[in-house]
């Protein structure tokens, strides 16, 4: 049985409880303008303490509840593990040309060393979308599983160019595909990547789809931008990260989650659905993903701690370790350049509650996901999305 209103409405009193009435201002006209921008405030929790949640920092108890799916005993890679098991296989095949040393670059990162999260939810939306329109019927078009192997491609070019831009020496735990090829040709693989899932959504034959895609590439830019400027003005600085981290990372699963459901037959308002699903459980990765930064060792995570901070970047748990420790902004504004810095930032988020509130944060995204997986009727793919975000909430790598 899918988790219940009932008990979603008791989860929501629950975190709700946990909330401090935020300062007044925090959300100003001017930030929901931009948090528009990228999706803006949900409904289930727009009122006038809970809008501010998107915006702005909260505060949480030390133990924030976490969240708790009932009766979704449902593995998502159990339960798609046809569709996903040749998964780099077949991007490797769609990777073939005529250059074998090219070919080589943009195939590397396939080696299916990686979770794989973002095809994995768009087969299960697939597949739940599909059940809901066929009276139960959860086949999955091929169209549908080609635009899950582009969500990858798109993500994985995206990898390539940020390794690049970072001058990463590893990722997942093995020499990065710059310093194994050299900067130039990352470059181009990269590209060759993103020519690649191009060409593969045009077969797909579908305009809207199409624009949509256009659209991921698009955040994608807007979002590396974004993480490259200024770190002043602290009262925006939330809303910018919020906006960055929908165009980095959550807009290709919510506008991969909209696709497949498009290419299911799915109106507007069911695409919508999707989109919004995909949204909230991709803001609620990244927040994770920020968060392990600082708890995760580097074998776990394939790459080294605290790296975030070292590129001089303000996540969330910085962000609100910052309300306890003013001094952080500082070293934000001159991202963590001077000697001493990260160690410094590092010690004021483990002596502040940054990391339980990012947490919380991620819970509540979680939670809004929920709502919207709970428009599909009931099937085992409907439980796995949901089943979906506590894994991502309770992940360690």
């Amino acid at each position: 049985m899918a988790c219940s209103s009932r008990a979603l409405a008791r989860l929501e009193k629950i975190w709700t409880s946990k909330l401090r009435v935020l300062p007044s201002g925090v959300a100003t006209a001017q930030q929901r303008r931009r948090a528009a921008s990228w999706g803006g405030i949900p409904g289930a929790v727009a009122n006038s303490t809970l809008s501010a949640v998107h915006l702005s920092p909260v505060s949480v108890s030390s133990d924030p509840s976490p969240i708790h799916i009932p009766d979704t005993p449902v593995e998502p890679h159990k339960l798609v593990e046809s569709d996903i098991q040749d998964l780099a296989k077949d991007i490797r095949k769609e990777l073939g040309g005529r250059h074998v040393e090219l070919c080589d670059v943009a195939a590397y990162y396939f080696d299916g060393q990686g979770k794989a999260i973002r095809p994995l939810i768009s087969i299960l939306m697939a597949r739940a979308i599909n059940a809901h329109l066929n009276g139960g019927d959860s086949f999955i078009k091929t169209s549908q599983r080609q635009l899950a192997l582009v969500s990858e491609m798109i993500h994985t070019a995206t990898l390539v160019h940020d390794d690049v831009i970072d001058t990463s020496d590893t990722r997942r735990g093995k020499p990065s595909v710059n310093a194994l090829f050299g900067q130039k040709k990352a470059i181009i693989g990269g590209d060759y990547i993103l020519a690649k899932a191009g060409a593969m959504v045009a077969r797909l034959n579908n305009d809207e789809v199409t624009q949509i895609l256009a659209q991921v590439l698009e955040d994608l830019v807007q979002g590396e931008f974004m993480q490259m400027g200024a770190n002043d003005g602290t009262s925006e600085r939330f809303t910018h990260y919020i906006g960055k981290t929908f165009n980095k990372t959550a807009s290709l699963m919510a506008y991969s989650c909209k696709g497949v459901a498009i290419l299911g037959g799915s109106d507007e308002s069911l695409a919508e659905m999707a989109f919004q699903y995909g949204k909230h459980v991709g803001i609620a990765f990244q927040l994770i993903d920020d968060l392990l930064d600082f708890v995760s060792s580097t074998q776990t995570m394939g790459k080294p701690a605290a790296a975030d901070l070292q590129l001089g970047l303000a996540t969330a748990p910085v962000l609100y370790a910052a309300q306890k420790h003013p001094q952080l902004n500082e070293l934000i504004e001159r991202r963590f350049s001077k000697p001493g810095d990260v160690q410094k930032a590092l010690d004021c988020v483990h002596n502040s509650d940054g990391l339980e509130q990012t947490k919380f944060l991620a819970q509540k995204y979680c939670l809004e996901a929920v709502h919207y997986a709970n428009t599909l009727i009931d099937s085992s793919y409907q439980k796995a999305l949901i089943n979906i975000t506590e894994k991502v909430l309770n992940r360690s790598k």
